[in-house]
């Protein structure tokens, strides 16, 4: 597997140097400044890669952007409505633009609103450090009280209603604030307006789009660019929603195998892809993961390994960022997976036989508790999961060359 890091740019606080100091090998980046449905331009691409290619003192880092993470898809495109024909062609004008810059996996999601959704980003943990957790009645809390949906009692047990209004009673102003903040926040740098109100009106325009519309839109799309991609010689790569249930009363449409298998089929082409998250899809009982590597296989073009650790029974359910060792997924099993899947691509002479992998999420300890960095991207914390997965494989490749 080939070792990559994910940066934020500029803004981030844990910088090129300390990616370099990681092990890593190469960058995955995106413009999160460019709003969503605006073409990337070749500047900006060609600006992010010269800030990748330095260090802070301005000697070469000896590092490139190789990944995109994330183009976005605009909500736009998801439901069909406004601009989305236009945002389509933009869309196709930034593969463009990015395959001219030489950078060749697109890395996108088709989650409606929010990119990602935890109820804490700083958990403290029994060792002292801290993680992001995602409590099913606090998020409950936060819709039936805070985001007071009109659908939402409908959508959650009697205990779980009970316990919530329970929890919500307790909280006083600030740790109300501070959940719907943390709730809101989305993908790190994301130009969405997730504010209450903003996310209710986006939320509004999903009242007519169940999960079988929402899959049809995504195959339209994907009609679209897999051919633009196709020919350029990309691998667009969708990434699981995350969480793998539905939340808000919004539809879910990559959140299994069988999703996976449904988009994978229906526009079949080494163009069209999946990005592995076994965090994302760890999250759901029912998701075998190493068996899912052994069956998507051929079709994995980046992977996102991290552990969580759920905390209840059944789907959906509250879970925590655990060590990549650690968790409920069997991380051994799925770096021997991953490392079958290359060895057959190197058989068949593929181009791409070696899997770009990238530590997803770490827990923040040591420096990373008052560094500031984006959640779930601290720079200790990912340096732990990266040099244990790094150990995983290196033990890996030993075993089965003695």
């Amino acid at each position: 597997m080939r070792h990559v890091w994910r940066w934020f740019g500029s803004v981030d606080k844990v910088t090129i140097a300390d990616a370099r100091q990681a092990g890593a090998q190469g960058i995955v980046s995106a413009l999160h400044h460019v709003p969503h449905g605006a073409v990337w331009l070749p500047a900006e691409i060609e600006r992010r890669q010269r800030e990748v290619a330095s260090l802070p003192d301005g000697s070469a880092s000896d590092l490139s952007w190789e990944i995109v993470e994330s183009l976005p898809v605009s909500e736009a495109i998801k439901t069909q409505v406004g601009e989305w024909r236009s945002h389509i062609e933009n869309y196709r004008t930034s593969l463009e633009n990015l395959a001219r810059a030489g950078i060749s996996v697109i890395c996108y999601n088709f989650m409606p609103v929010l990119d990602w959704t935890r109820t804490d980003l700083a958990w403290r943990l029994p060792h002292g450090g801290t993680t992001m957790r995602f409590d099913l009645i606090d998020f409950a809390a936060f819709d039936i009280h805070i985001l007071k949906r009109q659908a939402a009692l409908g959508d959650y047990t009697p205990e779980i209603v009970s316990e919530a209004e329970r929890r919500y009673a307790q909280m006083d102003d600030f740790a109300r604030k501070a959940l719907a903040r943390n709730v809101n926040s989305g993908l790190p740098g994301s130009t969405e307006d997730t504010s209450l109100q903003g996310l209710a009106a986006q939320l509004s325009n999903y009242d007519r789009i169940d999960a079988t519309t929402l899959r049809r839109h995504f195959v339209d799309f994907l009609a679209e660019v897999v051919p633009t991609a196709e020919r350029l010689g990309l691998r667009l790569c969708c990434h699981p929603d995350d969480p793998p249930f539905p939340l808000l009363g919004l539809p879910r449409v990559m959140s299994t195998e069988a999703d996976y298998r449904y988009i994978l089929d229906v526009v079949d082409s080494p163009a069209n892809g999946a990005t592995l998250c076994t965090g994302s899809l760890g999250a759901r009982p029912d998701n075998d993961l190493p068996g899912m590597i052994g069956r998507i296989g051929p079709k994995i073009h980046f992977a996102h390994l991290r552990n969580v650790r759920k905390e209840s029974a059944g789907t959906p359910c509250s879970f925590h960022e655990d060590e990549h060792l650690a968790g409920d997924t069997d991380m051994v099993a799925v770096v021997a997976a991953l490392l079958d899947e290359e060895a057959r691509r190197k058989k068949q002479g593929r181009p791409d036989a070696v899997i770009p992998m990238r530590p997803d999420h770490g827990q923040d300890i040591l420096d990373d508790l008052t560094r500031g960095a984006q959640p779930g991207y601290p720079a200790i914390g990912r340096l732990k999961g990266l040099a244990e997965l790094r150990g995983v494989e290196h033990a890996i490749r030993k075993s089965t060359s003695a």
